[in-house]
């Protein structure tokens, strides 16, 4: 994604000693400064998107930090060497005496941020955690992890998905995550997501959807979908888009003027024999065997076996004529 950091800066004492160097990534911005400050040096600083500032030196003793205007004496605390600083959260700064210093400023988008936290967080704990500020003098992994990539800033050498994955480390190594047991204790798709994947499996139920459509519809990437959809299902997006197709199949079967030719053809069987195959391993029995039983012994209200089926598409006006009929029983899946 394009994207311009923007933010309100006010300094006074503050002096750049080298030219500044920057990078620009997808949805961030990588900024080093070398710079000094005076006795009494001051800065105001207001992002509307979340950033890191980590300094390569100590500067506990030279600046003060506070979130508070006017707050530089009564409400201020030591500069650490790593600050996370969350979207709109103000900082002034004052120094207490002379000091050159390097930073390194990483601005984000926070949309850019969140598709980084989401998969392995979930979103509402992600939005959590970026509205946390944070800040440390611990920065030992972080330092060698900033280097890298000034390095990478001051003359680019590797693809951008080297900087950018440094940049997620940093980020990675410096937020206020929850703990690893904590983090996923039972990753699962929720009922709205499976609601979606339902939805778009059935607007095409004639076509297999691959595991990037489905991790699309619900906002995840591949690999994050690929385990919670096990997770959640028991089984893999191919098995269970198969379960759907048959669930539904067994739903049109209920009526008795449907050929199985052309249900066949509705749900991206090839013909009514790879139905017929895939229904018998499926079910234990045939088709048309499976449509006599359940219509003798039942009549209309034939139970489905399989559960959460897809409601029945839009297709042939012999497949319409049974949408009340199959949406009836699609109810009592939520």
């Amino acid at each position: 994604m394009s994207y311009r950091h923007s933010m309100t800066c006010h300094t006074e004492g503050i002096r750049p000693t080298t030219p500044v160097q920057w990078r620009g990534l997808d949805g961030l911005v990588s900024v080093y400064w070398q710079a000094e400050g005076q006795t009494g040096a001051r800065g105001y600083y207001l992002s509307p998107d979340p950033r890191i500032v980590f300094f390569f030196n100590d500067v506990a003793s030279q600046i003060r930090l506070s979130n508070r205007d006017g707050g530089i004496g009564r409400h201020c605390r030591p500069m650490t060497r790593a600050i996370y600083v969350p979207a709109g959260l103000p900082i002034w700064t004052r120094f207490t005496a002379p000091h050159a210093f390097s930073h390194l400023d990483l601005h984000v988008h926070q949309d850019r941020l969140l598709r980084f936290l989401s998969p392995p967080l979930g979103r509402s704990e992600a939005m959590a955690v970026l509205r946390r500020p944070v800040e440390t003098q611990d920065a030992a992994a972080i330092d060698a992890l900033a280097r890298l990539l000034v390095d990478e800033v001051a003359a680019p050498r590797r693809h951008g998905l080297y900087a950018e994955s440094l940049v997620g480390s940093i980020f990675g190594a410096l937020l206020d995550l929850p703990q690893q047991a904590e983090a996923c204790p039972a990753a699962r798709l929720t009922p709205a997501q499976m609601k979606r994947l339902r939805a778009r499996l059935a607007a095409r139920p004639d076509r297999r959807l691959t595991v990037a459509e489905m991790a699309e519809s619900v906002g995840l990437s591949d690999s994050w979908f690929a385990h919670v959809f096990k997770a959640t299902t028991g089984t893999t997006p191919l098995q269970w888009q198969l379960g759907q197709r048959i669930g539904l199949a067994q739903r049109l079967l209920l009526d008795p003027e449907l050929r199985l030719a052309d249900i066949a053809a509705q749900l991206g069987f090839s013909d009514q024999a790879h139905l017929t195959r895939v229904f018998r391993k499926s079910c234990g029995t045939p088709p048309a065997a499976w449509r006599r039983a359940r219509l003798a012994g039942q009549g209309e209200h034939a139970v489905v076996d399989v559960q959460q089926a897809l409601p029945i598409p839009a297709g042939t006006a012999a497949l319409d004529k049974n949408r009340s009929i199959l949406q009836d029983g699609c109810r009592q899946d939520g």
